[in-house]
C-alpha cells in the first residue's frame, strides 16, 4: 500500500475515492495492526511529507487507538498492549515525539492527539515514564514550534475523565504545572505558545488539586491567569476567562481573596469586551458563580435539615456584585443578532442565561436593577431595547418569591399581550416566551376574567405567525392549560372550557401548516394533549368528536409511509405517528369506558401501524402507551384483542438492544395484567419466561429491573392462585434481589437504584400475598414468611428510603396480617421494630394522606396479630 497516496485520497473531495481510501486504511488497521501503526507514524514524522498528509496520518493513528464506544476502546487498547512488539512500540513512540519537533506547527500538532491516545494506555501501566518528562523539557528548552506542540499535547493528555490516567498524571503535576505556567506567563513573547499554555493549564486544573492547596502556588497560578485576561491577544483573554470559570467551579471555597482583589473587576470589564468570545466567557464566569452558589445553598439547607453543622463555605459573591454585574448584563441584552440561528450562543443570549441564573441565586434582589430597565425600554422606538426589556423581565421570573412578582406581572400582562403584535419578530417571540414563563411560574397572577380572553387570543394569533413564534406560543399555551386546567384550584370554574373548541381548531391548523417543521408539529400536538387533559368534563362530546379526527390522521400515516423517499420523510412520519398516538391515548384517558364504541377501529389501526413499522422505529413506544390506556379503559373487554396484540409485546420484551422499547413493554405487561385480570393467564408462561430472562440479562440496564419485579406482583394479583406455578422461582429471585444493599458512602445513583429495587421487591411481595390470600392458598407462603419479614426489617433499618417504599411496606404488613387471621405468623408482629416503623410512617408530616391511611390500616392489622400472641 502506498501510504502517501492512500492518505491523500482519504482527503479527496470525491466521495467514492475517499470511501475507498478509508476502506483500505480500515483493512490495514484490522489485518496488520502493528505494521499499520509503524508505517503511519513514520509518514507522520517525515519532515518532507506535505502538512495535510501528516495531519491525515495523525488522525488515522489517533482513530486506531481512540473511539467513543467504551467496549471498542478497550478492545483497541488491548490490541496495542498484546499485538505490538515492544521494539516496534518504541519506534512508534519515537516517531510520534519527533513529529512534535516539526517547525511547521500544524504538522507538529498532528501527533498530539495520537500521543494522548497512547498516553491513556501507557501511563496507567507505567509503560512510558519518560513521556511527561520529555514534554516538560520541550517546553523549557525547545523552539517556539516545539513548545507549542508539546503544550498542546499536554493539554490533550490532561483533558481526560479516565481516573487511572488522572492518578498517573498527578505524579507529574508539579512538573506539568511548572511547564504550562511558564508558557502562560506575560513574559512569554510568542502569543501562540502562550495560548497553547493557557489551554493546557485549563485542561490540567482538575488533577493539580494538591498544588491549589498550597497558598504560594495557588497565588502564582491565579496571578498568571489574571494577567492573561489583560493580554492584547483576544484568544488568550478568552482562554484565561475560561480557566477562571473552571477554577470557580472546582475551587470556589478558595476564591474569596481573589474575588476581592481582582476577579470582580476583571470579569466585569471582560463582559464589556468588544470581542464576542471574550465577553461570553467573562459572562459565563458569573454563570458559574451563580450555579455554584445555588448548589451550595441547596446542599447546606439539606445538611442543616439532617442536623449536620459542618457546612460548605458560602461567600455570597453574586449578591455582593449584583449592582455591578446586573446593569452590564442588561446592556448586553441589547446586543442581539437578528440573523442568529436558534441554537447559536451569542453575547445577548449569554447575558440572558446569566440574568436567569442571577435571579435564581439572589432572588428579589435582582428586581431593583431590572425593573427600572424594563420600564425605561419596554416602549422604546428601538426594537433592540424593547426586546431586551421583555427578555429581562422573563429572565427574572424564576427566582424571586411569587408574591413579590404578582403585582408586577399583572401590570405587565396587558403590555406583553400588546407586544405580541409588534412589528419585529424577535420582540414578538420574546413576548410569547415571557408570557409562557408567567404562566409557568406566576400563573396565580393571571385572573381568568381579566387577563385570559386577550391572552389566549394573542397566543392563538401567534400560532399563525412564523414557526419560531408559533413554537413559543405553543409553550405558553401548554403552561396556560396547566394553570387553568382541572387541577387549577379548589372551587374554580374550569376557565379553559370556553376556549376548547377554538384551541382544537387552531392547533390542528398549525400541524397542517406547509412551513411547519417536526418540532412545531410535535409541540402543537403536545399542547392539544394538554388541553384535552385539563378541560372540564362538559367538553366530553368535543373530545369524543376529536377522536375521529385523530384516528383518521393516524390511518393516513399508513399511506404516507408507503410514499417515503428520504430519511427526513421517515423522521417526519415517525414524529407524526407518535404524536397522534399520544393524543389518542390522552383522549382515551379522559373518556374512559366511553371510548368502547370506537375500540375496534382504534385497535385495527394501531395493529396495522405496528405491523407496518420498520426495525428500530420509535413509534411502538407511543403505540404501546395508547394500547395501555385503552386496556385500562376497557378492562376485561380488552381480552378479545390479546391474541393479535401480545406478539408485539413479546417481540419487544426480547429486544434488549432497544432498551427503551423493552422498558415500555414491561410497563404495558403490568397494564394488561391489571386490566384483564385472570384473562391474562393463557399468556403468562411467555410473559414470565421473558421477564425472568430480562431480569438476569447483563445487556438490559439495571434501572429497568425494579419494574420487572413490580410486574411480577401485578401478574400475581391478576391470576391469583394460578401464580402458584411461578411462586418458587419468583420468591427465589426476590430473596436474591433483597440482598443488594448500598453503603452510605456509595454514589447517589446507587442509593437511588437500591431504593427503587426495594420498591419493586415490596410491590411484588404484596401482590403475591394478595394472590395467595384471595385464592385460599396462604399456606404456600409459610416458608417465605421469615425472608419477607427479614426484608421489611432491612428496609426499616436503612435511613435511605422513599415514601413509595414505605407505603408499599405498610401495605405488605397489612396484607400479611389480613392473610393469616388465625395467628399462624402472629409472633413476627411482636417485634418492637414493626410498631416503631408503622409509627414513623404514620406520624411523618411529609408523607401524603394516602400513605398515612395505609399505615393506619397496617397498625390495626398489627394490633390484631399482637393480640393473638398475647391471647396465646
Amino acid at each position: 500500500m502506498d501510504v502517501t497516496e492512500v492518505l491523500r485520497n482519504s482527503l479527496s473531495a470525491d466521495a467514492a475515492v475517499r470511501a475507498n481510501a478509508e476502506q483500505q486504511l480500515t483493512h490495514a488497521s484490522a489485518s496488520r495492526f502493528q505494521d499499520y501503526l509503524l508505517m503511519l507514524s513514520a509518514e507522520m514524522a517525515k519532515e518532507s511529507t506535505p502538512q495535510d498528509i501528516r495531519t491525515a496520518a495523525g488522525i488515522a493513528l489517533k482513530n486506531a487507538l481512540s473511539v467513543r464506544d467504551r467496549a471498542r476502546l478497550a478492545e483497541l487498547q488491548q490490541k496495542w498492549i498484546t499485538e505490538v512488539d515492544p521494539t516496534i512500540k518504541a519506534q512508534i513512540k519515537e516517531n510520534a515525539l519527533n513529529t512534535l519537533r516539526s517547525e511547521n506547527v500544524r504538522s507538529g500538532i498532528a501527533g498530539s492527539q495520537f500521543i494522548a491516545a497512547l498516553a491513556s494506555i501507557e501511563l496507567p501501566r507505567n509503560e512510558w515514564p519518560e513521556l511527561m518528562t520529555a514534554l516538560v523539557r520541550n517546553v523549557g528548552e525547545g523552539s517556539d514550534a516545539l513548545k507549542q506542540s508539546s503544550l498542546t499535547t499536554i493539554g490533550y493528555i490532561a483533558d481526560t475523565d479516565d481516573d487511572s490516567l488522572r492518578a498517573s498524571l498527578s505524579q507529574h503535576s508539579n512538573a506539568i504545572l511548572t511547564a504550562v505556567v511558564q508558557g502562560a506567563r506575560k513574559e512569554e513573547p510568542n502569543d501562540n505558545v502562550r495560548l497553547a499554555a493557557m489551554t493546557a493549564l485549563g485542561d490540567s486544573l482538575e488533577f493539580v488539586r494538591s498544588n491549589f492547596e498550597n497558598d504560594g502556588e495557588r497565588n502564582y497560578i491565579m496571578q498568571v491567569i489574571c494577567e492573561a485576561t489583560q493580554s492584547t491577544d483576544t484568544r488568550i483573554q478568552a482562554t484565561a476567562f475560561g480557566c477562571l470559570n473552571r477554577i470557580m467551579s472546582l475551587y470556589y471555597d478558595k476564591m474569596k481573596f481573589y474575588m476581592e482583589k481582582a476577579l470582580f473587576g476583571l470579569t466585569i470589564v471582560g463582559m464589556k469586551n468588544a470581542d464576542e468570545e471574550v465577553a461570553k466567557l467573562a459572562i459565563e464566569f458569573w454563570c458559574t458563580v451563580c450555579e455554584e452558589e445555588i448548589n451550595i445553598q441547596e446542599e447546606n439547607e439539606a445538611l442543616a435539615q439532617e442536623g449536620i453543622q459542618e457546612l460548605r463555605p458560602f461567600w455570597n459573591f453574586a449578591s455582593i456584585a449584583t449592582r455591578e454585574v446586573v446593569p452590564v448584563l442588561l446592556e448586553l441584552l441589547t446586543h442581539q443578532d437578528e440573523d442568529a440561528a436558534d441554537d447559536e450562543y451569542n453575547t445577548a443570549r449569554a447575558a440572558h442565561q446569566c440574568l436567569w441564573l442571577y435571579a435564581q441565586c439572589v432572588g428579589g434582589l435582582v428586581i431593583t436593577d431590572v425593573l427600572p430597565f424594563v420600564e425605561a425600554n419596554i416602549r422604546s422606538e428601538d426594537w433592540r431595547k424593547r426586546e431586551a426589556a421583555v427578555a429581562a423581565f422573563g429572565a427574572i421570573l424564576d427566582g424571586p418569591d411569587v408574591k413579590l412578582l404578582e403585582n408586577l406581572v399583572q401590570q405587565a400582562l396587558p403590555v406583553l399581550v400588546g407586544m405580541m403584535d409588534d412589528k419585529n419578530l424577535m420582540v414578538k417571540d420574546s413576548a410569547a416566551y415571557t408570557l409562557g414563563k408567567i404562566c409557568e411560574i406566576c400563573g396565580s397572577a393571571i385572573q381568568a376574567e381579566i387577563h385570559l380572553p386577550s391572552l389566549i387570543q394573542a397566543l392563538f394569533s401567534g400560532l399563525k405567525d412564523s414557526p419560531r413564534m408559533a413554537n413559543s406560543c405553543c409553550w405558553a399555551l401548554m403552561n396556560l392549560a396547566d394553570r387553568f386546567g382541572m387541577g387549577a384550584g379548589e372551587g374554580e370554574e374550569n376557565a379553559l372550557t370556553k376556549y376548547f373548541k377554538d384551541s382544537v381548531t387552531a392547533l390542528l391548523q398549525v400541524t397542517e401548516r406547509p412551513d411547519a417543521d417536526n418540532q412545531l408539529r410535535v409541540a402543537s400536538y403536545e399542547v392539544l394533549s394538554s388541553f384535552i387533559s385539563n378541560v372540564g368534563d362538559e367538553e366530553f362530546p368535543s373530545i369524543a368528536q376529536l377522536s375521529h379526527v385523530i384516528l383518521e390522521r393516524l390511518s393516513k400515516t399508513l399511506e404516507l409511509r408507503t410514499q417515503v423517499v428520504s430519511a427526513d420523510d421517515t423522521n417526519t412520519i415517525e414524529e407524526m405517528t407518535s404524536s397522534l398516538a399520544v393524543v389518542l391515548g390522552t383522549i382515551i384517558n379522559r373518556l374512559g369506558a366511553e371510548i368502547k364504541p370506537q375500540a375496534d377501529q382504534i385497535m385495527q389501526i394501531l395493529l396495522q401501524i405496528l405491523q407496518s413499522l420498520p426495525p428500530n422505529s420509535s413509534v411502538p413506544d407511543a403505540i404501546f402507551g395508547t394500547v395501555g390506556s385503552l386496556a385500562n379503559a376497557l378492562e376485561e373487554d380488552f381480552t378479545k384483542y390479546m391474541e393479535a396484540f401480545v406478539p408485539f409485546v413479546f417481540n419487544a420484551l426480547t429486544n434488549q438492544e432497544e432498551q427503551q422499547l423493552c422498558s415500555v413493554a414491561i410497563g404495558i405487561t403490568s397494564d394488561l395484567a391489571r386490566s384483564i385480570n385472570e384473562n391474562i393467564a393463557p399468556f403468562c408462561d411467555n410473559f414470565m419466561n421473558l421477564l425472568l430472562t430480562n431480569l438476569q440479562s447483563n445487556t438490559l440496564s439495571q434501572q429497568f429491573k425494579p419494574a420487572i419485579l413490580q410486574c411480577f406482583g401485578d401478574i400475581a394479583q391478576a391470576i391469583a392462585g394460578h401464580f402458584e406455578t411461578y411462586l418458587e422461582v419468583v420468591m427465589g429471585v426476590l430473596q436474591q434481589a433483597s440482598s443488594i444493599q448500598a453503603d452510605n458512602d456509595q454514589n447517589y445513583e446507587m442509593i437511588e437504584y437500591v431504593i427503587s429495587l426495594r420498591e419493586g421487591i415490596m410491590d411484588a411481595y404484596d401482590g403475591i400475598i394478595i394472590a395467595m390470600k384471595t385464592s385460599g392458598k396462604t399456606q404456600r407462603l409459610m416458608q417465605y414468611i421469615q425472608p419477607i419479614f427479614g426484608f421489611l426489617s432491612v428496609v426499616n433499618a436503612d435511613p435511605n428510603k422513599s415514601e413509595a417504599l414505605m407505603r408499599s411496606a405498610m401495605g405488605t404488613l397489612g396484607d400479611l396480617a389480613s392473610a393469616f387471621p388465625g395467628g399462624e405468623i402472629a409472633q413476627y408482629f411482636h417485634a418492637d421494630w414493626i410498631t416503631s416503623m408503622i409509627r414513623e410512617v404514620r406520624t411523618n408530616r411529609e408523607y401524603s394522606s394516602r400513605t398515612v391511611d395505609v399505615a393506619r390500616w397496617a397498625r390495626e392489622g398489627t394490633k390484631k396479630q399482637q393480640a393473638l400472641v398475647a391471647g396465646a
